[in-house]
């Protein structure tokens, strides 16, 4: 597959994807006899891998790690680091999923609660000094 198919694919662009190459975020690409880029499956797959850790958030430099490593295959430790890399990104996932949830509660909560909170402020038995604590409605 050629590159532009390549970035089509994805929804990226063909600046994106030489970038990506450049820097290492993905391991170099096979050329054909022309010279142009010709795309696997295997680098599809890391292209899909690197806007997927992208968007959630995975750095760079955490990729391009990742990929220098993929291509020192065979060593135990290699294998242990990108697993690391994963699983790393997973806790951090994890982590911003769980802000989001409780964001989420709150702003649902808000919701649902803002007509009463409306209609209490204009009825004088709600002000500014006299309101509930957001942060303790949990508790």
């Amino acid at each position: 597959m050629n590159i532009k198919k390549a970035a089509e694919m994805f929804d990226l662009s063909v600046d994106t994807l030489r970038y990506y190459e450049r820097v290492g975020v993905i391991p170099p690409v096979g050329r054909n006899a022309s010279g142009y880029r010709e795309y696997t499956t295997n680098d599809l797959n890391w292209i899909y891998l690197a806007k997927s850790l992208r968007g959630a958030g995975l750095s760079v430099e955490s990729l391009i790690e990742f990929a220098q490593l993929a291509q020192l295959r065979g060593k135990e430790s290699v294998e242990e680091a990108q697993k690391q890399i994963l699983s790393d990104q997973l806790e951090e996932l994890d982590q911003k999923m769980a802000e989001i949830q409780d964001v989420r509660e709150l702003l649902a909560y808000k919701i649902e609660t803002y007509d009463d909170h409306i209609a209490k402020f204009k009825a004088g038995e709600m002000t500014p000094d006299k309101v509930e604590k957001l942060w303790e409605r949990k508790k």
